[in-house]
């Protein structure tokens, strides 16, 4: 028998992460539309997976440098990736047939372009002159020297045009499907009792003849493709521009990067792959995908309901915390106790209320901040605007290489500087990922510490932690944070947080080393984590060291986990759960034993490479007894979830955790909505 390998790599893990969200649209007792939802998230994650990761080991390989020992793991990795890749698929296209088959017994239907009557036809014909007339323009293949000119991650038809006036001459064209002017659903004309939706792609193929007026008549074939491009940008670390204008050049070499995945419909007939693949040079390394009809399944996020509210989720309302709602001022409120929220459950409101609230208090003199990704119509950014207007001097810390939001950052960023706000972009070479506030006042200093970015749209569905403190030791460190932001690379030594790339994972090895010290003392000895992911070998291997010593470690892990539990003399102590609901779980809490008088910290960081050595992250510990409370409850409600909780064991089963004789099957994040909302049955 082969031995158990102890570290998976991050690329398969995130293969086996993926697919929980797959399995979890594949659960008959999760309603339709979000099942579909869930659909179009896989199909989401797995379009970035590729142009990121995918693209960053395809680049590996090519490198010269690279030792042939590195160079066989890598290539191992993109086998197994693809294999996975395809096994996945198929599963895939088997989940979407199945909840369009059950939505068809709801009376929601899909036509195809052959199946309308003739109220249908007249409703596409006014819609085609109405609105996509000047959207749809062909362009000739044999124009075209090289498709990935065109941009990335958008459907695409080519056209097979065949003449009927006796010549039979073939012509190609290619038609970029326009679904971020129009969305990709259409409603069209109810029949039969059925309410009817077409793909914006089969209106379009409707409406060939149209697109086509003038040309010879012709006879059509239609089909979908997508490619997807190395996403890292190349960004000019020596030119002679500023940050921003460098970033802004670095999205613009994106658009241009080598496709690295092509899918296709599996009917498109060979000589029409063949010409489409030679305009993509698709090379051996890449992935070639015969898939269905239809492409971009992340459009299954935002299907019509079409009034169906019994097909979703039932909406839970976020909480507003009575002190966010009192007239006292939440500054003076802070100051007497350490306040926290907890989002979704809790209202995102109240954060702003503590920005509005100090951008008109006398008695605030300085606000900083740092902002990672920014919401398109960000209450953040215009409080702080509203401060910078009301006299105080506002700082705040850009990151403009957050991956896919830097176009939106930039903008932000412009806007910040016209009114009056001191816009810093962070530091080169550290990507700047730390959620932190540091507001200076006549009355004494405040911050707030968080685990999510400061974006009301991601405080709707991930679930983060955020603290707000007065307690002078870490609010003097948050605000020697942004003098390391100023300063990365001097020495500065912090003795509350835990700051990155300082000395967060030494400190964080060190934790470990107390509960093993416990552990063979004959001393309480346990570890409870909550994070996304974990893959920093020395971790990993601490870990495992903990396990051999005796102590029990408890993980809530979502994303990447390169530890594999249950490995007898290894890590039989570790147990792994991976949770996939309604909410994206976000939030990073740990607590260690620390002989029964628990340790807690929250923070930004998760346990990779690139955020203990790459980036600032900060973890702030957790003093106030309400809010520890509130976390542990969180990590033992999702350890013992049987509803959503899958067992991580390094190999991809997935096993939903099983429920105990006598129990009822649990689902953490309902008890957790619940127990915000006083709701008296709520249990564990």
């Amino acid at each position: 028998m082969a031995k158990q390998s102890t570290y998976t790599e991050r690329d398969v893990s995130w293969m086996y992460f993926n697919h929980r969200i797959l399995q979890e649209a594949e659960k008959t007792n999760v309603p339709l539309l979000e099942r579909l939802s869930f659909l179009g998230i896989y199909s989401n994650n797995l379009d970035e997976f590729f142009r990121v990761r995918v693209a960053s080991l395809n680049r590996l390989v090519d490198n010269d440098n690279l030792s042939e020992r590195n160079r066989k793991a890598i290539k191992k990795t993109l086998k197994t990736v693809n294999r996975l890749n395809e096994d996945y698929s198929s599963e895939y296209t088997k989940a979407i047939k199945e909840v369009f088959a059950q939505l068809e017994e709801h009376h929601i239907r899909l036509l195809k372009e052959s199946q309308l009557n003739d109220e249908q036809k007249e409703f596409l014909k006014r819609l085609y002159y109405d609105k996509l007339n000047g959207s749809t323009n062909p362009i000739w293949l044999n124009a075209i020297d090289d498709l990935n000119t065109l941009e990335d991650n958008r459907i695409y038809l080519v056209v097979k045009k065949t003449h009927t006036d006796g010549d039979h001459k073939v012509k190609y064209a290619i038609i970029k499907v326009p679904d971020r002017v129009y969305g990709r659903f259409i409603r069209i004309p109810q029949s039969d009792g059925f309410d009817n939706i077409m793909y914006l792609d089969d209106v379009i193929r409707f409406c060939l003849p149209l697109i086509f007026i003038g040309t010879k008549p012709s006879t059509y074939e239609a089909y979908s493709f997508k490619f997807t491009k190395n996403a890292e940008m190349e960004v000019d670390n020596d030119s002679d521009y500023g940050a921003m204008e460098k970033i802004a050049l670095g999205v613009n070499s994106r658009k241009r990067g080598e496709p690295i995945r092509v899918i296709y419909d599996k009917d498109m007939p060979r000589d029409m792959q063949k010409r489409v693949f030679d305009r993509l040079n698709v090379r051996e390394l890449d992935t070639s995908l015969a898939g269905g009809r239809y492409q971009n399944h992340r459009d299954l996020m935002s299907f019509p309901d079409c009034g169906h509210s019994e097909l979703k989720f039932e909406k839970w309302q976020p909480v507003m915390k009575p002190e966010f709602l009192a007239e006292e001022s939440i500054l003076d409120q802070i100051r007497k106790k350490d306040r926290f929220i907890h989002v979704p459950y809790h209202s995102f409101d109240a954060y702003i209320r503590l920005l509005r609230e100090a951008a008109l208090r006398p008695s605030v003199k300085e606000i900083k901040t740092t902002l990672y990704r920014l919401a398109k119509d960000s209450k953040v950014v215009k409080a702080l605007i509203c401060a910078a207007r009301n006299g105080k001097k506002v700082t705040a810390v850009v990151e403009l290489m957050a991956r896919f939001d830097e176009e939106s950052n930039i903008k932000w960023s412009k806007r910040m500087q016209e009114e009056g706000v001191n816009v810093i972009f962070g530091v080169e070479g550290l990507k700047i990922h730390s959620k932190l506030l540091y507001i200076k006042t006549t009355k004494g200093d405040l911050a707030c510490v968080g685990t999510g970015n400061f974006h009301e749209g991601n405080a709707r569905v991930y679930t983060d932690y955020l603290m707000m403190t007065a307690r002078q030791g870490i609010v003097s460190e948050v605000a020697k944070v942004f003098d390391f932001i100023d300063r990365p690379f001097s020495p500065m030594r912090f003795k509350e947080l835990l700051v990155s790339p300082n000395s967060m994972k030494t400190r964080i090895l060190r934790l470990f080393d107390m509960e093993i010290k416990n552990a063979q003392m004959g001393k309480p000895a346990w570890v409870k984590i909550k994070i996304n992911h974990i893959t920093d070998q020395d971790v990993v291997n601490k870990m495992y060291a903990a396990s051999r010593a005796g102590v029990r470690i408890d993980a809530l892990v979502r994303g990447n986990c390169s530890l594999v539990p249950g490995i007898e003399g290894v890590s039989e102590n570790i147990h792994i759960v991976g949770i996939i609901d309604r909410y994206l779980e976000h939030s990073r809490i740990l607590i260690f034993c620390n002989n029964d008088k628990p340790r807690y910290f929250i923070g930004s960081a998760d346990w990779m490479p690139r955020n203990l050595v790459n980036r600032i992250e900060v973890l702030t510990p957790v003093y106030d007894e309400d809010m520890k409370k509130d976390l542990m409850r969180t990590v033992d409600f999702g350890l013992h979830d049987t509803t959503n909780g899958r067992i991580v064991d390094g190999c991809g089963t997935n096993e939903i955790q099983k429920v105990k004789e006598g129990e009822e099957p649990f689902r953490s994040q309902e008890e957790l909505h619940k127990a915000y909302n006083n709701y008296e049955h709520s249990r564990y």
